[in-house]
């Protein structure tokens, strides 16, 4: 399924029933799911989210569009954020399945559609830009609502869609910016000051188009230029970064407003250190964060793993330990709570109840397995024994990263927890994975079976779920024999008073391809297709004398060290 998100700006903060209607007509559209509502008082403006299958993204797009043009009167609207409509920008953004260049399209279609039907001027950006100088949105807004009446009418300002001309529909509605970008992440960095000149100061040294070179470095020096007699200026820390101080009075403090335009180059914890060595450097604290919208997993992850890199601490620990490291260290809870579910993109997106076996508390799962349904059975057990091993490794790898005297080996050992926690998770996914193989198997023979069409179709929907119950504890056998690895090592040369649990995680690894094994033998049976049944036994057999050498070998180490 294809995948996009939008994410449009509203001129509205402050009113939560404007609000309400226009999220409302969001929601009306089926197939859209609402992300994340973003309201700032002091800004007067709503950040919005929401993801669906383009189809539905673009009329869920359209009706916010008109509704917040029938809302929101531009003539009566302030704040302290650069605006210029009632829906002053709206992008979209691919987040699965979707290339820029078929988002691009859709944005255009949009534009086309608010611009000749709702008769409010529209502007494309970004990678929807139509001409090169239109690729950023400052220099569309620039002047802002205000410049409208001067700039509409102007062959240079002529909308890529609607009218150009400023009369009394665009005097309400203003125009609109519709574009595709890649994600873009909104950042606030507070600072213990009231100043904005002062965050400005601090905003130049971060922004990528820094600020004006002046003679002498003086802030009243002359402006220097080039040969063509254009400002030259000094470049900021951070590319792909733009940035502006500003002063919250719903807050108190001074910000620096950041718009992170590509996280791969500039990620939110490089900016925020930046930030804070400019504001030390000035006499200035930074004392916290704040994150407009939502944020994909791999920045918090990211960033988690950098703060504990610092700390000279272990990065393989679990996902949730490395958000609240993430969390704390930017201050992103300074000024409101932070809720991960709420906050993160793929955890908003997630379908708690595609996995209800991993979502069970230990009793809970216990009950389940020992009741009389057939499923979890042999094979959702086997991978969480697996997953159990895996995790008693990297307790130990975890340990020795922080064991007194082997300072200088914790990343060492930080490297290998990374691995555990990969391969844990991979095993737990295959818990809930196993027992839906199964209810697939079991849903392909409830299939009607009357005439030849049926039953052909029936024939090949049990043929197919039976070898995806094949491969799923297959693959339970692969990764949990790769779990030997870090199991071994942690024997060998972890820290020595945990080398039992690494014992018993070498006991466990072997019981679970076991286990595989026994669920992938007892489902080639059904099989029709002999000679992939013939492959896997193979493949199963080598991996079980490997696992058994491997299990010896760790459990020999272990009596040794005892």
């Amino acid at each position: 399924m294809q995948l996009i998100e939008c994410v449009p700006n509203f001129s509205e903060g402050r009113n939560p029933e404007i609000i309400k209607q226009i999220t409302d007509a969001i929601e009306a559209v089926e197939g859209v799911q609402l992300l994340d509502v973003d309201p700032g008082k002091a800004t007067n403006r709503t950040v919005v989210t929401f993801v669906g299958a383009p189809e539905v993204v673009i009329e869920a797009a359209y009706q916010a569009i008109k509704t917040a043009g029938e809302l929101i009167d531009m003539r009566q609207q302030t704040g302290e954020h650069p605006r210029q409509g009632a829906t002053d920008v709206c992008p979209l953004i691919p987040i699965a399945n979707i290339t820029m260049e078929e988002t691009v399209e859709w944005a255009k279609k949009l534009g086309k559609r608010v611009g000749e039907t709702l008769e409010i001027p529209t502007y494309l950006y970004e990678s929807a830009a139509t001409r090169p100088e239109r690729q950023n949105l400052a220099t569309i807004r620039a002047g802002e609502y205000e410049a409208l009446p001067t700039k509409l009418g102007q062959a240079k300002w002529q909308p890529d869609f609607g009218k150009n001309e400023y009369n009394d529909r665009v005097a309400q509605t203003g125009v609109t910016v519709i574009g595709a970008r890649d994600f873009l992440i909104a950042y606030n960095v507070n600072l213990n000051t009231t100043s904005v000149r002062r965050a400005n100061s601090v905003a130049f040294d971060i922004r990528e188009k820094g600020r004006l070179k002046r003679e002498g470095g003086k802030l009243n020096g002359k402006v220097m230029k080039d040969e063509n007699g254009d400002p030259l200026r000094e470049p900021g820390a951070c590319k792909s970064v733009k940035g502006i101080g500003w002063f919250i009075e719903e807050y108190g403090i001074a910000q620096i407003s950041m718009n992170l335009t590509n996280i791969n180059i500039t990620p939110m914890h490089i900016a925020f250190e930046e930030t804070r060595k400019s504001a030390t450097r000035r006499g200035m604290r930074v004392t916290g964060s704040e994150l407009v919208g939502m944020v994909p997993l791999k920045v918090m992850l990211d960033a988690g793993r950098y703060f504990l890199t610092q700390q000279e601490r272990s990065t393989g620990v679990a996902e949730s330990e490395l958000i609240r490291i993430a969390i704390k260290s930017l201050g992103l809870d300074e000024l409101t709570p932070f809720y991960p579910r709420q906050k993160i993109i793929e955890y908003r997106l997630q379908n708690l109840n595609a996995r209800p076996l991993l979502n069970m508390d230990l009793r809970a799962f216990a009950n389940e397995t020992a009741s009389e349904s057939p499923a979890p059975g042999g094979g959702s057990i086997s991978a969480y024994v697996g997953a159990l091993g895996i995790s008693l490794a990297t307790m130990v790898a975890n340990l020795s990263a922080h064991k007194r005297g082997w300072d200088a080996r914790w990343s060492e050992f930080s490297e290998w927890a990374g691995k555990g926690q990969d391969l844990k998770d991979q095993l737990l996914a295959l818990v809930d994975e196993d027992t839906n193989a199964f209810n697939a198997i079991m849903t392909a023979f409830r299939l009607p079976k009357g005439t030849d069409t049926e039953k052909t179709t029936r024939h090949a929907a049990i043929q197919a779920a039976t070898q995806h119950a094949i491969e799923v504890p297959l693959k339970v056998m692969e990764i949990s024999l790769d779990t030997f690895d870090v199991i071994k090592a942690m024997a060998e040369i972890g820290n020595p008073n945990s080398v039992t649990d690494a014992g018993v995680g070498a006991l466990c690894a072997r019981a679970a391809v076991h286990g595989a094994f026994l669920n992938v033998r007892i489902n080639t049976g059904d099989l029709e297709n002999k000679s992939f049944v013939e492959d896997v036994i193979k493949k199963g057999k080598a991996m079980i004398e490997k696992a058994d050498a491997l299990e010896r070998e760790v459990i020999n180490i272990v009596e040794r060290k005892m």
